[in-house]
């Protein structure tokens, strides 16, 4: 699988610069990650474009600005323990650990889980693991995590989650809409109170989270 070349991988960067992301660790993340190995060969070529791309099981890689949109929102740092919850490919994994996270990537397809490990150990990312399973039955002790990511539209905060946060922790996700309304990217987190406050980042277009026991596909 060829690399990108230098003019297309500077031409990914301008894109989404121009499109608002300012986030200096998140750009130089999206930088060193190649996206072309997260992809499947035949889309290979379009990888350094800002479109979405099919995986296998019938699932999709979000176009870039939306994974930058949802890093900047995360906030991770040198560090921080991140819960991501619908691995795929392993792409968001890889520059969440690149970021510096410590991170913990959950994937309910079985094949899509095995080859988002492969990927990241061929790259040498030790900082990050994938497992198959149910991203909303990891055992409370696995937690406090700093950060979650939620590739995923859901219906508020699931109370599954809520125990794995820190106090302050911080967790993004797509909010479904009400009838008529707008998908948004979101980033939440909870007052002294235990209440949360939902801030809106980006429009998304990801798919509601599927429920139930993990796949063997």
């Amino acid at each position: 699988m060829a690399a990108p070349t230098l003019e297309a991988r500077a031409a990914f960067l301008y894109r989404l610069r121009a499109r608002g992301i300012r986030d200096l660790p998140v750009l130089r993340a999206m930088e060193a990650v190649p996206r072309h190995v997260f992809v499947p060969h035949r889309y290979a070529d379009l990888a350094t474009r800002d479109v979405a791309l099919p995986l296998p099981c019938g699932q999709v890689l979000s176009e870039p600005f939306v994974v930058a949109r949802m890093l900047e929102a995360l906030g991770v740092v040198p560090g921080s323990r991140v819960l991501e919850i619908g691995s795929g490919s392993g792409y968001a994994t890889a520059l969440l650990a690149r970021l510096g996270g410590d991170v913990l990537g959950v994937e309910r397809f079985r094949t899509l889980a095995q080859g988002a490990k492969a990927r990241l150990a061929a790259l040498g990312i030790v900082e990050a693991v994938v497992v198959w399973g149910d991203g909303l039955a990891v055992p409370p002790d696995r937690g406090p995590f700093d950060r979650i990511l939620v590739h995923a539209a859901l219906d508020g905060v699931p109370a599954e989650l809520a125990p794995l946060l820190a106090r302050d922790g911080t967790l993004v996700f797509a909010d479904r809409p009400a009838a008529g309304g707008r998908q948004q990217l979101v980033r939440a987190r909870r007052d002294d109170a235990g209440a949360w406050s939902l801030t809106p980042v980006a429009p998304s277009r990801l798919r509601p989270l599927y429920d139930g026991p993990s796949l063997g596909l």
